[in-house]
């Protein structure tokens, strides 16, 4: 492809030169990657006998020339070239600052509105907090005279009172979240109208691009033209929402492409495809440099100065940026019935044809669209380590049965239809296991408690000295379905052969090795850890108790 720059007047006299055609066109598919998108556009052209100028206006300037495709199907034709231009526009579309005009104003008006439920729902929930105080209320003294005083409620009207408020306040707190999940999305379109309108009303002389492509035909008719191109401003980011059912002890997991279009032209009503390939990369891997190794040149001890300062700064600098950018290379990049989305593996990628036809407008913000959804069948289980914090968090193991990856992103956890966490799933490929972190369960209580702290002195000298620690851990399964624990509990760990422990409660007989497991297991690193089951209703006690020995003259840290 060549690129010619011209000048608007230039340009605007070209197609009349020449004889050309503006073609009406318009974005049919989209094939979206991690940082760009290759767009394409058709139309129907209807072409003379001879040669043929057809030309492609408005254009977004991000186009990058070196990835045109010109195609077409019909009369037998020729494609002479392929060429583009750069194009300058001095004045903003007054159309499509008047629709982002109308577009936020729109956007303010739901927002009050949200704001005025929000203040309604605000109002109940005091209403019903001022019912239950009321309810709650220690009644007055009787008068004299009065042997009974005011009338106490019944157990069932207690009950129905405490039921009714349960769910009110319930349905109220609900809502309330709705309403601030649309808050923090109206916000976030506002804004992205908000820039997009800066800019044009900003902007004084833009670029677009022309293309210009010369066909010859052989007999007049009519063109099904295909014109390709990739765009920068433009990416997808898988999400995820895992909706977890305890009773049915199964997940229910959302898979969504979450799209970014700023590439100046809007995607109405396109066919499109969300890809895992990563173009920026290159096709081949990198080469491998030298690995140097030679006798340190000795140090010249000198006074500092300016430049050596401003140097070694500079130098500190630059090894910081590196560092940050191997972690972020390193790091994972990348959320009721749903469409599927059709995948095809690749040798290199994967791909996902989204059902139907989307729209995405180009104004920066993210349009969520489905992939696919799938329920996986769970194996759950909560841990807790209680002297870190004394809460249990549930995780559920499962497979990946279906036929697509899953790429490493955020997810959003419900239990039983109540948001509880936000966490990340890792990149899962079909038929592989994995684990879902699904947030903390006030449902299971746990508990931890150091009984005692002991110090005394040990041996017919007094030489030695003795640190002994109590602590009793709690676990209560406050539900109706029987539930597997896993604790964990670090124990003293002894880097010095002066400095001995000594676990006496479990007894070492009752902790498991990996050769032997048992339902207490102790690892190198001297964590406890214990898997159990745990009926509902039921609560168990775990009493640990273990004593640090060490010479009486020894300075021991990481005594608590």
């Amino acid at each position: 492809m060549k690129l010619l720059r011209l000048l608007p007047a230039c340009l605007a006299s070209l197609p009349a030169l020449l004889g050309a055609s503006p073609v009406d066109s318009r974005v049919s598919s989209a094939t979206v990657y991690a940082d760009r998108a290759l767009v394409t556009r058709t139309a129907q052209v209807p072409v003379a006998a001879g040669e043929n100028t057809l030309v492609f206006e408005h254009l977004p300037a991000s186009l990058d020339e070196r990835s045109l495709q010109f195609s077409a199907r019909g009369p037998h034709a020729t494609i002479l070239d392929v060429n583009a231009a750069t194009v300058f526009v001095s004045s903003a579309p007054a159309a499509r600052v008047h629709e982002l005009e109308e577009q936020l104003r729109a956007l303010q008006k739901q927002g009050r509105t949200l704001d005025g439920r929000t203040a309604v729902l605000g109002s109940e929930r005091d209403y019903v907090k001022r019912m239950l105080q009321a309810a709650t209320a220690v009644p007055a003294a009787a008068p004299a005279g009065d042997a009974h005083g005011a009338p106490r409620m019944s157990l069932e009207e207690w009950q129905k009172l405490y039921g009714y408020s349960e769910e009110a306040l319930g349905k109220i707190d609900t809502e309330l979240q709705s309403i601030e999940e649309q808050q923090a999305d109206l916000k976030d379109r506002r804004l992205a109208a908000e820039r997009q309108l800066e800019s044009l009303r900003g902007a004084g002389d833009r670029s677009e691009k022309t293309v210009t492509v010369r066909v010859a035909a052989a007999e007049a008719g009519t063109l099904d033209a295909s014109l390709s191109y990739t765009l920068g401003g433009a990416g997808w980011t898988p999400s995820y929402d895992a909706r977890l059912s305890t009773a049915e002890r199964s997940v229910e997991l959302g898979y969504y492409g979450l799209v970014r279009n700023a590439t100046g032209e809007d995607w109405t009503g396109v066919s499109l495809v969300l890809s895992t390939a990563r173009p920026s990369l290159g096709g081949a891997a990198p080469e491998p440099r030298p690995w140097i190794v030679d006798v340190q040149a000795p140090v010249v001890a000198a006074m500092p100065t300016a430049g050596n300062i401003m140097a070694k700064s500079l130098k500190a600098e630059r090894d910081r940026a590196a560092r940050s950018q191997e972690a972020y290379a390193a790091a994972p990049a990348f959320d009721a019935e749903t469409l599927q989305a059709r995948v095809e593996m690749e040798a290199t990628s994967a791909t996902f044809t989204i059902p139907g036809t989307v729209t995405v407008p180009s104004n920066d913000s993210t349009q969520r669209v489905p992939i696919a959804s799938a329920r996986l069948a769970a194996d759950l289980r909560y841990e807790a380590t209680p002297k870190a914090l004394p809460t249990a968090f549930l995780s559920a193991r499962t497979v990946n049965r279906t036929d697509y990856p899953l790429l490493a992103g955020p997810m959003n956890t419900f239990l039983d239809g109540a948001y509880v966490a936000a966490s990340r799933v890792r990149t899962v490929m079909p038929g592989e296991s994995f684990e879902l972190q699904l947030g903390a369960d006030e449902g299971i209580s746990v508990k931890r408690k150091l009984v005692s702290r002991f110090a005394e002195n040990t041996g017919l000298t007094g030489g030695g000295r003795r640190v002994t620690y109590e602590i009793l851990v709690t676990v209560a399964n406050n539900k109706k379905t029987t539930e597997h624990i896993r604790l964990r509990e670090p124990l003293p760990v002894s880097r010095n052969e002066k400095i001995e422990v000594k676990l006496t409660s479990p007894e070492e007989k009752d902790v498991g090795t990996k050769e032997s497991p048992r339902e207490v297991m102790r690892g190198d690193d001297g964590i406890l850890a214990w898997s159990f089951d745990l009926r509902g209703g039921e609560r168990r006690e775990v009493p640990i108790k273990v004593s640090v020995d060490y010479p009486a003259d020894v300075a021991v840290t990481g005594l608590e």
